[in-house]
């Protein structure tokens, strides 16, 4: 004969099947919270105050980093103390420098070196940065040796410049190296105001004394996201280094850096670091990596 469950018991059996199923959807959510899928070949989030890694992806892969290169331009420039309201004319060599890439940059005209360091960081101008170099005291070879000696001051080990605009493939790091170059590029007020600009107007010279305005806008939608709270930003791109972004910014209350190469996709970057912040938002484990 069947025995009676006493209505104790089935109360008891009813909490232990809710908790049991309440078990199952939470561990079925941590296990989404950890994971996370990345369309960028290598990527690093890092706690911008503690150097945890919150989350790796071929961290140590040797990689070209495109016009990433800039923040480094922008460092070596802004530690030799040049004057920034200094005229400096674009001529040929400026040109040559840049494979054959457009600018609106042309010979002749004439730009502070302050609005030529601000378009090679908010637009990522080419014909900026090259200018840039060319008219470091000693000329382009004393500046990519600033460069390199400044990657070396950082630990950036596996990092190499030969030039300034990130155009060679020949510039190489990692995403490891890269944090600590966004790390070192963020402590410069003018790098995080120009690198973080929505959009500017800039004044060149096209002598006589005639002056024209050329706009320019950031290349880093992000910047103009209410979603993102961004204290640094540079994208970069050629076709041997893929899409690139790396930045310092403000997400689930932390400083965190963010970098991503070779990201395949015209938008996969924003994409990457959509997904992040997503993650990072629902509760991410720190040190998890996929």
């Amino acid at each position: 004969m069947q025995r009676k469950l006493h209505p104790l018991e089935g109360i008891v059996a009813m909490c232990a099947l809710v908790l049991v199923l309440f078990l199952s959807v939470g561990f079925a959510q941590a296990d989404e919270i950890r994971k996370i899928s990345l369309r960028s070949a290598s990527a690093l989030v890092q706690d911008a105050d503690t150097g945890e890694i919150v989350f790796g992806k071929n961290t140590d892969a040797v990689v070209p980093i495109a016009s990433i290169t800039k923040l480094m331009t922008a460092m070596v420039t802004l530690d030799r103390g040049l004057d920034l309201e200094e005229p400096i004319t674009l001529n040929r060599e400026d040109a040559v420098a840049m494979k054959g890439t457009r600018s609106r940059l042309r010979t002749g005209l004439t730009l502070t070196r302050g609005d030529l360091l601000l378009l090679a960081l908010m637009a990522s101008e080419n014909r900026a940065a090259a200018t840039l170099g060319r008219s470091y005291p000693g000329g382009m070879e004393a500046f990519v040796d600033a460069m390199n000696a400044k990657a070396a001051v950082l630990d950036m080990t596996e990092s190499r410049f030969v030039e300034p605009t990130g155009l060679s493939p020949a510039n190489v790091s990692t995403a490891s190296d890269l944090a600590k170059l966004v790390r070192a590029a963020h402590e410069y007020p003018q790098i995080r105001e120009f690198s973080t600009k929505d959009r500017a107007t800039v004044k060149v010279g096209m002598g006589a004394r005639k002056v024209r305005p050329l706009n320019y806008g950031n290349t880093n939608g992000l910047v103009r996201s209410s979603y993102w709270e961004i204290g640094l930003s540079k994208t970069g791109y050629i076709s041997e280094a893929g899409r690139c972004l790396v930045m310092q910014v403000r997400l689930a209350d932390k400083d965190l850096i963010v970098v991503l190469l070779d990201s395949w996709g015209k938008h996969s970057r924003i994409g990457d670091a959509n997904r992040i912040r997503k993650w990072l938002e629902n509760g991410a484990v720190p040190g998890r990596s996929s």
